[in-house]
């Protein structure tokens, strides 16, 4: 309950006597902004003045957003960044349709009446309550004045001829100075709450603003995902399937130079079949990267996939795929929904110290699929946004891939087990 004495009632009455005059140079912003625009309008150049004024009520609203924190006991989150495009004309068009800059200049342009009233009002009881409290030890140090009738008094005066220079007269009016200073805490609270929602509402960051912001992160997240995949491709093939390749060739080089000498006809079948076997193991390590670029079970269907992931998981692994749950699914779902459990299993295979797994799938909408992935493992498994091992790698590659789809990822993984994780995909990519 706000009190005379309380300190929150002071921080926001604080933020109402700051506002007044950063109201006032704020509203000399504003109106330099449509003062600016006339004079330039004439050049195309010269409209990146005003649009430089847009984007710099950013700060204004950063400023207000840390006084309303601090005082106000506000938190409002800061909205995305100003994304500035690439081209002359589309920085210029993003510049003067930024929204969070347009609703800074309308914050700034309704504080200025607002900062006056909520201001004024408070200041002018808050300043009458202790005065008539305090009037009974200063009002004798009042001039006197003369009423109609002749006669002379000492105190404040209401009216033509009344005269608060009596006993009840003068605890009167230090009782409604009580009064008033009671009510005041109530209406600073007031006034204080109309700018926790006018900050809310104007300076916070839309739902239309957070999605793009989310959109380019997770952009950006695929983005690096797939360069990092490409380099990982890039480097098995180097590192090994190249080699292999290269001993192959060498090993045949030999084989032919012994043939051509006349030489050991044993030794030349040898390295044959020394190239032979060097083949073969250079087959399957392109189709195990292969495999790990699209497996093919996967042309067969989620189910299918699923159950040939956990046949060959390094530890036992029961797969559950409800009739029709991997039925029309985009292709970038499917993939998603594989790569997913098969990270999962190979991070309970790593670390969880389990004897065995459990997938289970299902449908509870037909726009909706949903993977659980469940083992009895020692658990404390947590999230670590930016951890290492790359983009796209551990759980937490695993939840910036999700999220592209607009999927959720949900991790229970109490010490000591069970570790439990639930992913909800749409069944389609398209909005």
């Amino acid at each position: 309950m706000p009190t005379v004495l309380s300190d929150a009632t002071w921080r926001e009455y604080g933020y109402l006597a700051l506002s007044a005059p950063l109201a006032a140079a704020a509203f000399a912003y504003v109106v330099a902004v449509p003062s600016v625009t006339a004079g330039v309008i004439v050049t195309v150049v010269g409209l990146f003045v005003p649009g430089a004024l847009i984007i710099g009520a950013r700060g204004w609203g950063r400023l207000y957003r840390r006084l309303a924190a601090n005082l106000l006991d506000e938190p409002v989150a800061e909205p995305p960044a100003f994304a500035r495009p690439r081209g002359f004309w589309p920085t210029l068009a993003a510049m003067w349709t930024d929204g969070t800059g347009w609703r800074t200049l309308l914050f700034m342009l309704v504080s200025f009446p607002l900062s006056l009233f909520t201001f004024i009002v408070p200041t002018t009881l808050l300043a009458t309550g202790l005065g008539a409290v305090t009037y009974p030890l200063w009002f004798r140090f009042l001039p006197e004045q003369q009423a109609t009738d002749g006669t002379w008094h000492r105190g404040s005066q209401w009216g033509t001829d009344f005269f608060i220079d009596t006993p009840p007269r003068i605890a009167l009016q230090a009782l409604a100075g009580l009064l008033l200073l009671l009510a005041w805490p109530w209406v600073v609270r007031a006034f204080a709450s109309v700018w926790r929602l006018l900050t809310r509402t104007l300076l916070g960051p839309t739902a239309g603003s957070l999605r793009v912001a989310a959109l380019r992160a997770q952009r950006a997240a695929v983005v690096e995902d797939a360069d990092s995949r490409l380099r990982r491709v890039e480097r098995d093939l180097h590192d090994g399937t190249q080699a292999s390749l290269v001993a192959v060739a060498m090993q045949l080089g030999e084989a032919q130079d012994v043939l051509a000498s006349g030489g050991d006809p044993a030794l030349a079948a040898e390295l044959l079949d020394t190239a032979h076997t060097s083949t073969k193991e250079a087959l399957a390590e392109l189709r195990e990267i292969a495999r790990g670029i699209h497996p093919p079970a996967l042309d067969a269907g989620l189910a299918v996939a699923l159950e040939t992931l956990g046949a060959r998981a390094p530890l036992p692994v029961t797969v559950h795929v409800e009739p029709g749950a991997d039925a029309g699914l985009a292709p970038a779902v499917r993939s998603i929904a594989y790569f997913t459990v098969a990270e999962l299993i190979t991070n309970i295979a790593k670390h969880a110290r389990a004897t065995g797994a459990y997938v289970l799938v299902t449908r509870p909408t037909t726009d909706t699929l949903h993977l659980r992935v469940r083992d009895d493992g020692r658990g404390g498994a947590v999230v670590v946004p930016g951890a290492p091992g790359g983009s796209g790698t551990g759980l937490a590659g695993l939840v910036e891939r999700i999220a592209t789809v607009d999927g959720t990822f949900a991790l229970s993984s109490p010490v000591g087990g069970p570790t439990v994780v639930d992913v909800t995909l749409p069944t389609s990519t398209r909005p």
